[in-house]
């Protein structure tokens, strides 16, 4: 690894040591039945040497064995043969039970790793602000949070913790094999240098690679996501072909990328796998002619070439692991990347508790850009006295969206002061505050529950028995008990199993049950019919009552309940009507 990659490298094991803390007995407990496989590895050769040169030649058991073994069974051949055969049994079983245990074990620690940490990313991309949401989109965010989290098993379970087993096995093998014949130990250690510096070359090249093919992977899902959201646009333009040709030139692509990381993966195994080849010939050839020689018995020859595997083993596990250790971290990479996004709304520090407030807003010399550049708005100031019905009207992209997000700290403003019951926004604790509002947006959002989930949703711990009457409130309970199980209706994926007039009244349903002091009705019926308006605008009638409201809306029948009414024009107030409106000085 050269040193910029050392350099990176080293703070985000730190983070990963940070995040696995929970779990480090479960890794312990892991790393020790690695380890146990190296005495159980170490044993697997016994019975045939014992059979070999103490049952079939007349070499005496060795030194710890005659120790443990009772003289009645050495006394007979058959009998030393039939130990020999219920060792290898034994031996068998001990490590079958062994690889159980680590299995489960293994399985049960990466699922725990990987649920934390999706939780841990899920948890941060809800709460970063909409600004980030807006520039980047979402399927980048699903992409880390599904594909690149699990890869804190694969760094960790598939990666740190085999490579410290083998290490230690490899140290094991070798002391085993020097204490037989250390000229035979040091031909196989002569390959060792060689296969360290292939798995640092491939861990120096190919880094970048793995970042590049996760970038690709994610554009895929893009494609994927942006068809699908917008299905109903890609069909009405018959544009399903073109979408296709889309998602395959990226998965193309990617898969292009991964096969020629496939090919890099296999060569280097494969140049490992030839050279501990060689190691193995060295052995065999040198082995042979101690064995004829009379320096070595054929039975140590055979526990020598038995270990020997075993020594190459962890060495090609060490080596391999390095190579598929460089996917994983380039998906912890990304995953601790999106971790270090910082929201650009924050709560301050000792921030104001509000419990419910009055509902009086005031906007001072308010201006704002999204990413510091084109004002969206310029210094809008008014004031609005509580429980006063705000009508704001203009032309399509004036900034009326703005201004309401700007209300409910979606955003912040780049210039100025936005004012609650005179206090500044930013004052407010972050959830107190969102809580004052109930939002009706043009396009309803309903969530893949129920219908009386989906009204719950403003406040979960409500009663049955609160739910329908906030839907009567809102003239939906009618349509409701029609629907095939009433309250129980599952809605669909963003509520398409229902109409748009029936989406919208369950959201004013939602509004009702939330009973905040403060109302946002973005057109709330541009995308329903005259029948079903004149419903919705009666139910926002009794809505508003006793409370603030911001409406935005084209139709003047929305704007006719309205107190005050202020035009905005390219991000400017352009007229404002009513007494109840005033502009602070």
């Amino acid at each position: 690894m050269d040193p910029a990659s050392k350099s990176a490298a080293i703070p985000l094991l730190r983070r990963l040591l940070k995040q696995v803390r929970p779990y480090w007995l479960q890794i312990a407990g892991i790393l020790l039945l690695d380890v146990a496989a190296t005495p159980l590895a170490l044993l697997t050769p016994l019975p045939l040497k014992i059979a070999i040169d103490s049952v079939i030649g007349s070499d005496p058991l060795p030194a710890f064995l005659q120790v443990l073994v009772p003289g009645l069974v050495t006394g007979s051949a058959l009998r030393l043969l039939l130990a020999a055969a219920s060792m290898q049994v034994l031996i068998v079983l001990a490590i079958r039970l062994r690889d159980l245990c680590s299995y489960v074990l293994r399985t049960r620690t990466g699922e725990g790793l990987i649920l934390s940490f999706r939780t841990r990313l899920f948890r941060h991309v809800q709460r970063l602000s909409l600004s980030f949401h807006d520039s980047r989109g979402t399927a980048d965010a699903v992409y880390r949070i599904q594909y690149d989290a699990p890869s804190i098993q694969g760094v960790t379970l598939d990666g740190i913790v085999p490579i410290a087993s083998s290490g230690l096995m490899l140290v094991a093998m070798i002391w085993v094999i020097a204490r037989i014949n250390g000229k035979l130990a040091l031909v196989a250690l002569a390959v060792c240098p060689f296969v360290f510096l292939l798995g640092h070359t491939y861990d120096r090249r190919m880094g970048g690679r793995y970042m590049h093919l996760k970038e690709l992977e994610s554009r895929a899902l893009k494609v994927v996501h942006e068809a699908l959201t917008a299905v109903r646009v890609v069909k009405a333009f018959g544009r399903e072909d073109a979408e296709e040709e889309r998602f395959v030139h990226r998965s193309r692509e990617g898969a292009q990328a991964r096969i020629h990381l496939a090919f890099a993966e296999g060569a280097i195994v494969l140049a490992v796998n030839l050279v501990t080849a060689i190691g193995a010939a060295m052995v065999l050839f040198i082995g042979i002619r101690d064995v004829r020689s009379g320096l070595l018995t054929l039975g140590e020859l055979l526990m020598v070439v038995a270990y020997l595997s075993q020594l190459y083993g962890p060495l090609e596990t060490i080596c391999s692991r390095f190579a598929g250790l460089q996917s994983s971290m380039a998906g912890m990479r990304r995953a601790f990347a999106l971790l270090e996004e910082v929201p650009e709304v924050v709560e301050r520090p000792q921030a104001l508790p509000l419990k419910r407030a009055a509902g009086a807003i005031e906007f001072r010399n308010v201006s704002f850009a999204y990413e510091q550049r084109n004002l969206v708005l310029r210094e809008v100031s008014f004031a609005v006295p509580a429980r006063t019905h705000l009508g704001i009207a203009g032309s399509t992209g004036a900034g009326k969206t703005t201004l309401v997000s700007l209300l409910t700290r979606f955003y912040d403003p780049t210039v100025g002061q936005i004012l609650v019951d005179g206090v500044d926004l930013r004052e407010y604790r972050l959830a107190d505050l969102r809580n004052q509002f109930a939002i009706v947006l043009q396009e309803p959002v309903l969530f893949s529950t129920s219908v009386g989930e989906n009204i719950a949703y403003a406040r979960p711990e409500a009663s049955e028995q609160e739910i329908v009457e906030a839907a009567r409130l809102a003239s939906a309970h009618d349509f409701i008990i029609r629907l095939p199980e009433g309250y129980q209706t599952q809605v669909g994926e963003r509520g398409m199993a229902l109409s748009g007039g029936e989406r919208q009244r369950i959201s004013l349903a939602r509004a009702f049950l939330k009973d905040a002091p403060i109302l946002i009705l973005d057109e709330p019926t541009s995308s329903v019919d005259m029948g079903t308006e004149a419903a919705i605008l009666e139910a926002m009638e009794r809505l508003m009552q006793g409370r603030t409201a911001f409406i935005i809306a084209h139709r003047p029948a929305m704007l006719a309940a309205c107190d005050a009414l202020l035009t905005v024009e390219h991000g400017q107030v352009v007229a404002m009507g009513s007494e109840a409106l005033t502009v602070p000085r």
